[in-house]
């Protein structure tokens, strides 16, 4: 198993069809992650989308016609923009310049040159194994709580989930929580994922039992038991969004282990943690070899 050489494929088959249309589930298909999986390995490893790096790779390869003296619509067609003045604007939006002046004047441009994923495992990060999680076996755990929905793109998620925890203590909603086992304790579960980056992140409590008469927004869900890896946060909040960067950027792409399919989830000791500055949590990754 090979996490880069799997995304690389992927790369390949986008540079190969950047004249063509592209689809997210074709394109992750080819590193065999689902497409939600491929798009979080490859923000967290290169710190920017798919989209973003298929948009830039075929402005860059229109710049470079351009100064062939291509036509200018045909090349915005050609790189599947639907006229030459969209293309014009991306364009612009991208170098700061219009496709007609660039092709008629001398000047540097920042291209978007072909991705090798294989110089990023070359630069496994120093701190690789300064987290290093424990490995542990849980059982099933039943868990109530109320759904939010949040998104991949341009790391909303990072801003959106401590709004939702804080939104969900000032309503009160764990009071409508029946059969809570652990209430000091909160659990946010990542799960639902869509190939357009998409997913729901539920905050809530373990219970003794499901109980089916909740109110509207709650509902219940089971993790699966199995095995995880085990991240233990005691910091900022700034901190536990690095912890998921590093999870998904440096460990999991170096270690031994696949990601399982499954919620990925947290638990926030809520008593002991005084949001932003001093956080008490354990991040839950779904593992196997």
């Amino acid at each position: 198993m090979d996490y880069f050489n799997r995304i690389q494929h992927a790369i390949e088959f986008i540079e190969s069809n950047l004249q063509e249309e592209l689809n997210i589930i074709e394109i992750s298909s080819k590193s065999y992650f689902s497409a939600f999986h491929f798009q979080r390995l490859f923000h967290a490893i290169t710190g920017f989308s798919v989209q973003e790096y298929i948009r830039s790779r075929r402005l860059s390869e229109a710049a470079r016609l351009l100064k062939k003296k291509k036509n200018i619509l045909e090349i915005a067609i050609s790189f599947q923009y639907g006229s030459q003045e969209a293309f014009t604007r991306a364009f612009v939006n991208r170098f700061g310049i219009t496709p007609a002046k660039y092709r008629k004047e001398e000047m540097n441009i920042r291209e978007q040159n072909k991705i090798n994923f294989l110089d990023y495992k070359n630069k496994i990060n120093e701190n690789l194994y300064l987290n290093k999680p424990e490995i542990i076996m849980l059982e099933k755990i039943h868990i109530t709580g109320y759904e939010y929905y949040t998104t991949l793109i341009n790391e909303d998620y990072f801003g959106d989930i401590p709004k939702y925890y804080i939104e969900f203590g000032e309503k009160e909603r764990y009071l409508r929580i029946p059969n809570r086992i652990s209430p000091n304790m909160a659990y946010g579960i990542s799960t639902d994922f869509n190939n357009n980056g998409q997913f729901s992140f539920i905050v809530g409590e373990e219970v003794h039992k499901f109980n089916r008469d909740l109110e509207k927004g709650f509902l219940n869900i089971e993790i699966p038991e199995g095995k995880y890896a085990l991240f233990t946060v005691n910091g900022t909040s700034d901190l536990i969004q690095n912890t998921r960067r590093y999870i998904y950027g440096t460990w999991l792409p170096n270690s031994n282990y696949e990601r399982k399919e499954g919620p990925d989830f947290e638990i926030t000791d809520v008593l002991r943690s005084t949001y932003p500055n001093d956080m008490k949590m354990k991040i839950y990754i779904p593992i196997e070899i």
